[in-house]
């Protein structure tokens, strides 16, 4: 029990010393990635919207075609 609270505490030191060294993107960084996933997120959920109004298209016009 004392060995894993000390590990716990060697790591939580570990980890502070990690967060030392990053570097952290100043504001203009953070507005230009921030403008990148949200212009991705819009991309994918268009391509996404297509493929289910082309399912959706598909899928009607088989169950016409059986009358149902």
């Amino acid at each position: 029990m004392v060995d894993a609270i000390k590990r716990t505490g060697e790591f939580l030191e570990e980890c502070y010393i990690e967060l030392q060294r990053v570097t952290w993107p100043d504001w203009p960084q953070l507005k230009n990635a921030t403008l990148v996933v949200i212009v991705f997120c819009l991309m994918v959920s268009l391509v996404i919207w297509l493929m289910d109004m082309a399912s959706r298209f598909g899928i009607d016009v088989i169950m016409g075609l059986f009358g149902v």
